[in-house]
C-alpha cells in the first residue's frame, strides 16, 4: 500500500438520493402540523410513530421501522432528520444494517399553495427506484390528506407508484 500523498486533493462523491417536489393547498402552517404530527398521516406513519417537535427530537416511524434524529427543526419551513432502517423486534439499542441517510423536507409558500421539496439521501443505488416510490406513496397521501379526499390504504398507493418507477412489489431489494 502506498503513502498517501499529503499534497493531493479531494475526491469529490457522487451521492444517489431522491428528490421530489409536491404543490399543495396551503397554508404552510396546515401542511406543517400533517408533516410533524403522526396522528394525521397515520396511512403513511402507521403506528407507535412519532416526531419530538424539537431539533435533537427522536423520531419513531412505522412502529420503529424508521428510528432517526431531528437535526433542523425550523417551523413551519423545515424538518431534517436522520433515517435508519430497522428490522421488525429490532431492539432500540440495535444498529441499523444500513447507512444512515438524511431526509429534509422544506416548505415554501406559494400564494395561497405551499411548495413542498423532499430530499432524501444518500440512497442506496438498489434503493433508488423504491424509495421514490415510497417517498411519492407520501406525498400522494399527504395530497389527498390536505385536499380533502379518501385516503386509501398505504399498498393501494403503493402498488400504483410500483409501475411508475417500475418496481416490482413481490421482489424488493434487500
Amino acid at each position: 500500500m502506498s503513502k498517501p500523498d499529503k499534497e493531493r486533493s479531494a475526491a469529490f462523491l457522487k451521492v444517489p438520493g431522491v428528490r421530489l417536489e409536491r404543490v399543495l393547498p396551503g397554508p404552510i402552517e396546515r401542511v406543517w402540523e400533517h408533516l410533524t404530527n403522526t396522528r394525521l398521516l397515520h396511512a403513511w406513519f402507521g403506528d407507535n410513530s412519532s416526531i419530538e417537535p424539537r431539533q435533537g427530537g427522536a423520531v419513531r416511524l412505522m412502529d420503529g421501522h424508521i428510528r432517526g434524529v431531528v437535526t433542523q427543526w425550523q417551523p413551519p419551513h423545515r424538518l431534517s432528520h436522520t433515517w435508519n432502517v430497522f428490522a421488525p423486534g429490532d431492539p432500540p439499542d440495535a444498529v441499523s444494517a444500513y447507512p444512515e441517510s438524511y431526509v429534509m423536507l422544506t416548505l415554501e409558500p406559494r400564494g395561497e399553495e405551499v411548495l413542498l421539496v423532499l430530499t432524501h439521501l444518500p440512497v442506496l443505488e438498489r434503493f433508488e427506484k423504491q424509495n421514490a416510490m415510497g417517498w411519492h406513496t407520501f406525498l400522494d397521501i399527504l395530497s389527498d390528506t390536505l385536499e380533502g379526499r379518501k385516503v386509501r390504504t398505504r399498498r393501494e398507493y403503493m402498488v400504483r407508484n410500483s409501475v411508475r418507477y417500475g418496481v416490482d412489489l413481490n421482489n424488493l431489494a434487500r
